[in-house]
C-alpha cells in the first residue's frame, strides 16, 4: 500500500474522522485469535521459579498473570477505543518458562460478527505487565519484547498457523 487514502482504513468514515466498523450486516462466525508476548526474566528472577511459577510477596506470579490476561481480555473495548463489545466463549491463558524468557499465549474465542485479535492481543500484554509489575521488587531488568498475534480464524481471512 503505497499512499493509503482514508478509505483504505476500516475506523476511519468516508470524511476521515474516526469511526467504529459497521458490522451489523455480517453474519455471526464461530472466530479465534492466539497472540503471544514474551518477558525477558534475568537470573535474578528465574532463580524464584518453582513448581512451575515464580513466588514473590505478593503471591504467586504467573497465575496472577493468567487472571490478569482474562480480565483484560474481557476488558479491551474499555481500553482501545474502536473495539466492539463482544461476549467471549472462552479465554485461555498459558504460560510457560523457556530458556530466559516467560513465554504467554492467550487464546480468545467468540461466535460473532467481529474477531478477537485485540482481545488476544490485550490479554497476552497485560498479563506480561503483570509479571513485570510483579517480578520489578527483584529486578527493573525485565524486558517485555515482543507481543504478537499468531493466528485468528474466521472471519474474511485466516492468519497464521493455528495455537
Amino acid at each position: 500500500m503505497a499512499n493509503p487514502s482514508s478509505s483504505d482504513f476500516t475506523h476511519l468514515d468516508p470524511s476521515g474522522q474516526p469511526a467504529m466498523v459497521d458490522v451489523s450486516g455480517k453474519g455471526n462466525t464461530y472466530r479465534v485469535a492466539v497472540a503471544e508476548s514474551r518477558v525477558y526474566l534475568p537470573a535474578l528472577v528465574r532463580e524464584q521459579f518453582r513448581n512451575n511459577d515464580i513466588q514473590t510477596r505478593k503471591g504467586a506470579v504467573f497465575q496472577t498473570a493468567i487472571i490478569a490476561g482474562i480480565m483484560a481480555a474481557k476488558k479491551t473495548p474499555d481500553l482501545i477505543p474502536l473495539c466492539h463489545t463482544l461476549l467471549l466463549d472462552g479465554c485461555d491463558v498459558q504460560i510457560h518458562l523457556e530458556e530466559e524468557e516467560a513465554i504467554i499465549r492467550c487464546t480468545v474465542k467468540t461466535t460473532g460478527k467481529t474477531g478477537v485479535e485485540m482481545e488476544a492481543l490485550t490479554g497476552a500484554s497485560v498479563a506480561a505487565l503483570t509479571i513485570y509489575d510483579m517480578c520489578k521488587a527483584f529486578t527493573q531488568e525485565m524486558i517485555i519484547r515482543q507481543t504478537r498475534l499468531i493466528s485468528k480464524t474466521g472471519g474474511k481471512q485466516d492468519y497464521g498457523h493455528g495455537g
